[in-house]
Parts: C-alpha cells; structure tokens; sequence
C-alpha cells in the first residue's frame, strides 16, 4: 500500500510539474506569437493600403455580421484607414464561400468613394496548377481588381466573361474566380449601404466583438 501511495505521488508530482513547464512557457511565447501576429496582419494589410504602415491602424477595427453579404455565419474584421481623422479607406476580410475546394479568404481595401484599392487571397484551398491563379504569386489576375467599383464595370457585369461578366475566367477552372469576383461584389454594396455607420462605430477593444 505505501509502496502504491508513493507511486501515485511521484506520478502526481511528475503531473504537476510537467503542467508548472507548460504555463510557463506558454506564458513566455504569448507575446512573441501575438506579436508576430500582429506583424503578418499588417504586411497583409500594407498591400492594400501602403499608407498603413504602423500599428495604429490594427487597433482601429470592428468586426461585423450580415447574412445577406457574407453568408455561412461569417464574421467580417474591418481595418479603418483615415488620414488626418478622415476616412480613407477600409479593408475588409471575407470568404467567398462559394470556392471549388471551400472558402476563399479575402481582402478587400475599399476608397471612402467606393473604387477598390485591391484585393488578395489570403488563404483557399482551391486546384494547384488551376484555382490557386487567383494568389499574387502565382498570376495578376487579382490585381485586376484595383480602381473597379460598383460603377466600373457596372453592377451586372460583375461576372466572369462566360457568364457575360467583365472578369477573366482561368483556362479549365470558372469556379474559383466566379467566387471570387463574386464575394468582392457583395463587399462593395455592403461598404455603399454602412461606409457612414462603420467608420463611425467605436475601434473594438481587446476581446470585444461587433454585430
């Protein structure tokens, strides 16, 4: 029986010990992996606005739902830029939901005037070799996307052009950029319907959400 007792506490204390490593080290890297966080976040963000090249632009954010706009439940990060206070564009990250492989997550810098500063891909899942043309990397597809608005073109030839759109479909691959063109569509009339209220809301704090 003691033999037992003593086991258990060994073990117990290996435990205890093991869990004391874990808080503690987890403890040391949180800053630095929040910190790199904040660095990615914000060389993706620098692509679509060069001007935002400081943290302040990360803490001036909300976070929003709309169904009708971004379907799936999806929660929507929004960046303001503003330039002496004024609003000077907003950058909105998304999915499109509609991928071949699954959701296409984007953003999307917007002017005050509603014309597109750019979009990128951030993460998909989309065909290598076919779907992933929609990367920077890979193709300049998506930099066709800067200075278009609701207006140019207008808003029913946001499409690809085998649907009688403006936008360039891939060799063997529609869908991908169907989606695409599709969900940055959506983004513009969201901003055109809320740009007043949603440069107006208060930054979130740390932990908080929007609506």
């Amino acid at each position: 029986m003691r033999s037992m007792l003593r086991s258990a506490a060994a073990l117990g204390l290996v435990a205890l010990t093991g869990t004391a490593l874990l808080a503690g080290v987890d403890f040391m890297t949180a800053d630095r992996i929040a910190a790199q966080e904040r660095r990615v976040v914000l060389e993706q963000l620098g692509q679509i606005v060069p001007q935002a090249s400081d943290d302040s632009l990360l803490d001036d954010k909300i976070t929003v739902k709309d169904e009708r706009f971004f379907p799936n439940g999806q929660q929507v990060t929004i960046w303001r830029a503003r330039d002496h206070g004024k609003p000077l564009a907003a950058i909105l990250k998304f999915n499109a939901v509609n991928g071949y492989n699954g959701d296409i997550t984007l953003l999307a810098g917007i002017n005050a005037n509603g014309s597109l500063r750019g979009v990128r891909v951030i993460s998909h899942k989309e065909t290598p070799g076919l779907g992933d043309a929609i990367e920077v990397e890979k193709s300049s597809w998506v930099l066709g996307f800067s200075g278009k608005s609701l207006e140019n073109p207008a808003r029913e030839r946001w499409s690809v052009k085998r649907e009688g759109g403006e936008f360039d479909q891939f060799t063997g691959a529609t869908i991908t950029p169907r989606a695409v063109v599709h969900a940055v569509r959506l983004a513009l009339e969201y901003f055109e319907m809320h740009q007043e209220v949603l440069f107006a809301a208060p930054a979130e704090t740390s932990g908080s959400s929007g609506q």
